[in-house]
């Protein structure tokens, strides 16, 4: 008995003891095998000689662990409390606000007019162009160069006109003109990529000119056959309706109830953070109902932006669609033409810059370029700062610019727009001859 004791002593100081890497790993590994977990094994010898190895802590960043499930539901519970309290205390100072029927009545814009639907149904005049001059094309009855001419014309009047009815039309409401610009705008980086797309396939002598499916896909870049999954899951299509019907009415409750009280008391914009991120989740749940529904199969939207250590990597992966659209008719097209690499990238964002600003200020009718100068200050934040904040330390650049650029520049828009229109409606009701109703 002693020399077995003996034995075991030997075995386990050895084990306990700094040593290379090889033997390291061979006494891990013994370690490991004698730690046999059960009711047996409590009182082993084993366990009373070594009870330590290497390992890192959790939460430090050479540890492997991915498992945050308790700490992302105590952040939910903390949200929610905190969220609770000043719900609690926005209803005390000013009562119950939430009105579906004022939404409704924005909307319908004046006297019923549908300035905002006719101007939708006007892009869809673009869109059969689109397809005429492509069927003309693949039947010979027209010029590649011509055709070529004659959609470009098409998009320049998709995007002209939108604009200048949105400018002089005084009936149209400011969320029709978001939404019908946006559609818009929508539309015609999808016809921009469909009639690239197939010049390129007439180049490979392909035919074919399939656009409805692709207008209705949940993508902007075309292709002829699109990856689609057997069926449609009908649990799956309820689920995201019922998403997108409780987001939508969260996101009015909060601006009706929240954001527009503290538009009228002060004249600071609110923080919107909370909202982008919840317009974030209607967009996850409006794609992929599109998605099912045309059994498309492509649903990648968007990558883990939310880890990313670097704004370049955020950018790259917030709008899958559009960063695929990016790369494949503007990046790879001025790469063609000999531009470098560098000055590719810097030139299509600030080309995506210039389309943010045009999509929000416009329908606003107030160009103050608070937008792109905000992108344009993340760029140079990412050039300087970049090599300096990386890993953890980088992410967190990463949610402070988020937290303190477009969001805060997209909500001053809306405040001063939202202050604007209040002040006119004052000075209507105390112009002279004004009747009260």
């Amino acid at each position: 008995m002693d020399l077995d004791m003996d034995a075991v002593r030997k075995r386990f100081s050895s084990a306990c003891s700094p040593s290379s890497s090889e033997e390291d790993e061979d006494d891990e590994e013994v370690y490991q095998s004698t730690s046999v977990t059960g009711p047996q094994d409590e009182h082993h010898p084993s366990l009373m000689l070594c009870c330590h190895c290497v390992q890192d802590s959790l939460l430090s960043s050479n540890s492997c662990f991915t498992d945050y499930r308790g700490v992302r539901n105590w952040i939910i519970i903390l949200l929610v409390l905190t969220y609770a309290h000043l719900i609690l205390e926005n209803y005390i100072q000013h009562g119950f606000l939430i009105d579906l029927k004022k939404v409704l009545e924005h909307l319908t814009e004046q006297k019923y007019a549908w300035s905002s639907i006719n101007l939708i149904l006007a892009g869809n005049m673009s869109a059969i162009v689109a397809l005429l001059l492509e069927r003309s094309q693949e039947k010979g009855t027209l010029s590649s160069i011509n055709g070529q001419r004659l959609h470009l014309g098409n998009l320049g009047f998709l995007m002209l006109f939108p604009a200048v009815v949105i400018l002089y039309d005084s009936k149209i409401s400011t969320g029709g003109a978001l939404f019908s610009l946006w559609t818009s705008t929508v539309l015609w980086l999808k016809l921009y990529s469909y009639q690239e797309t197939n010049r390129w396939y007439r180049q490979g002598h392909f035919m074919d000119a399939n656009l409805y499916y692709f207008l209705l896909a949940p993508t902007l870049c075309y292709q002829r056959n699109f990856p689609q999954t057997p069926k449609v899951r009908i649990n799956k299509l309820l689920q995201r309706l019922m998403e997108m019907m409780i987001l939508i009415q969260v996101i009015v409750g909060i601006v009706q109830q929240w954001i527009e009280p503290i538009f009228q008391s002060s004249k600071d914009s609110a923080s919107t953070h909370f909202l982008w991120l919840l317009f974030f989740f209607l967009s996850h749940s409006y794609l992929n109902f599109c998605a099912e529904l045309l059994r498309f199969g492509d649903r990648h939207f968007y990558g883990d932006w939310w880890n990313a250590t670097t704004l370049i990597t955020f950018w790259r992966n917030w709008n899958i669609p559009l960063e695929k659209w990016r790369r494949r008719h503007l990046y790879a097209l001025l790469v063609e033409k000999n531009v470098s690499p560098t000055q590719a990238e810097v030139l299509v964002f600030l080309l995506s810059a210039v389309l943010c600003e045009y999509v929000i200020a416009l329908p606003l009718h107030s160009c103050r370029m608070w937008i792109f100068l905000m992108m344009i200050l993340e760029l140079l934040v990412a050039v300087f700062l970049g090599h300096y904040f990386q890993g953890n330390y980088g992410n967190a650049l990463v949610w402070v610019c988020l937290l303190l650029g477009p969001p805060v520049a997209v909500t001053s828009y809306f405040h001063d727009h939202y202050i604007n229109l209040h002040q006119l409606h004052h000075r209507s009701l105390s112009s002279p001859g004004t009747t009260s109703s």
